[in-house]
């Protein structure tokens, strides 16, 4: 059952603490990145048939397979990628950065590039769900960005195949290429590259503990999005709140994994004991009731605020991933709300319905992580360039001051490379 627990009459650190995970899989990740690194393809091959069951001949997905994907999925579902694709293009497009040029001083013009990054790889889990949502979210700001190339890795079944559902929302998408490869030896491959498998600039995309620290470990060689940790969301409820609401969203995240964080903060203790009630009720009814249980008795729990100021200032400190805003005229309090990956504002907007269909970006910083980082989005996929030109007069202009700037550190051939130019001219 999930705890209660008062703010004020219990130690911050139970209030604030995190579950992390503890298996650690640095060594065995190694080992296949190496192996990924050596061995290429084969390396590949081997690994699908140990993890995947797989026998494959290629690790890319055909357009007969496309095809064959096509006609499995139901048209309904077809139309609501479709649709929630639309969603997707229409918010991430306002994202789109420009070049700027200043040149507003005689003989000096300065500016900066906005370069899509060549090719975006993306990971998309295939283990005990297939996230569809997923290859849109991802896939979307990518193209958007202007990648040349974008390729994505996901594991197959023994059959050697790929779910269907994600082969439909990478054609929506407009995804480039598919690779029938999961798990740490998939971030190898795009980090390194294969014979089928073309090495990437960036990598974004969730996963288990071997994905995760696989996409450390090649951070620097390539970009990466973040290092994800288990999924969280935060509640913030008034008195008024529907707990059958409450609960349900609380275990909209508590089904993905038990080491899922659920916390509802409220200034009601009605509300608490209520939701707590209600979460039994509707654990039983789950598919997944097995996970939701592990994640609500360990990692879930109920803080009793004073007030909705104290409530939210618990949710800073918190820092959620996600973050709902279940109170009368939520955007009162949007501008307090300093931490959270993304926010889901008043009674009628569940967590699920950004992670499918609204169109804000659903791959979001964990563990804290909010306080400093940002949502997935375009910014992910484009570098800056910065070009600078000035004219010989505009150079001589400040020459004297590049100088005196590069002698107060004592870098004398900064100096001289400044007025070397100008002294020429006296001559």
């Amino acid at each position: 059952m999930i705890k209660i627990l008062k703010y004020g009459e219990i130690a911050d650190d139970e209030i604030f603490a995190r579950t992390e995970p503890s298996v650690n899989v640095e060594g065995i990740v190694s080992e296949i990145i190496e192996n990924v690194k050596k061995n290429g393809d084969s390396a590949l091959f081997a690994y699908c048939e140990k993890f995947d069951k797989a026998k494959l001949t290629s690790l890319v997905v055909s357009e007969e397979e496309m095809e064959e994907a096509m006609a499995q999925v139901e048209p309904e579902f077809l139309e609501i990628l479709k649709k929630a694709a639309e969603n997707i293009r229409k918010f991430h497009s306002k994202q789109v950065r420009n070049s700027f040029i200043i040149n507003d001083t005689d003989g000096v013009v300065i500016g900066q590039k906005i370069i899509p990054v060549d090719r975006a790889g993306l990971y998309v889990p295939g283990g005990t769900a297939a996230y569809p949502s997923t290859v849109l979210m991802d896939s979307i700001p990518a193209k958007i960005a202007g990648c040349k190339e974008v390729v994505i890795t996901t594991p197959p079944n023994a059959e050697g195949k790929v779910n269907p559902v994600i082969l439909a929302a990478a054609k929506v998408a407009g995804v480039d290429k598919i690779f029938k490869v999961g798990g740490a030896q998939a971030i190898a491959a795009l980090a390194y590259g294969t014979e089928s498998i073309p090495k990437v600039d960036k990598i974004v995309g969730p996963g288990n503990a071997f994905v995760a620290e696989a996409k450390k470990q090649v951070f620097g060689k390539v970009s990466i999005d973040m290092i994800a940790g288990p999924s969280e969301i935060l509640i913030i409820a008034d008195g008024n709140t529907d707990p059958r609401f409450a609960a349900a969203d609380l275990l909209s995240q508590a089904e993905h994994d038990k080491m899922a964080s659920a916390v509802l903060v409220t200034n009601s203790e009605e509300l608490a004991v209520a939701v707590q009630a209600e979460l039994e009720k509707q654990i039983p009814m789950l598919e997944r009731a097995e996970i939701a249980r592990a994640s609500i008795d360990c990692n879930g729990k109920i803080i009793v605020a004073q007030n909705l100021k104290q409530a939210i200032d618990i949710s800073n400190e918190i820092a959620p991933e996600h973050l709902e805003l279940c109170v009368d005229n939520p955007f009162d309090y949007l501008d307090s709300i300093r931490h959270a990956g993304s926010i889901f504002m008043g009674r009628n907007c569940p967590e699920a319905l950004g992670d499918y269909f609204a169109g804000p970006n659903h791959t979001l910083p964990t563990s804290g992580t909010a306080r400093f980082s940002s949502p997935l989005g375009v910014d992910d996929f484009i570098k800056k360039t910065q070009y600078t030109y000035y004219t010989r007069d505009a150079l001589k202009r400040v020459a004297k001051d590049v100088e005196y700037f590069a002698k107060a550190e004592g870098l004398t051939a900064h100096a001289r490379s400044a007025v070397i130019r100008t002294e020429e001219d006296e001559v």
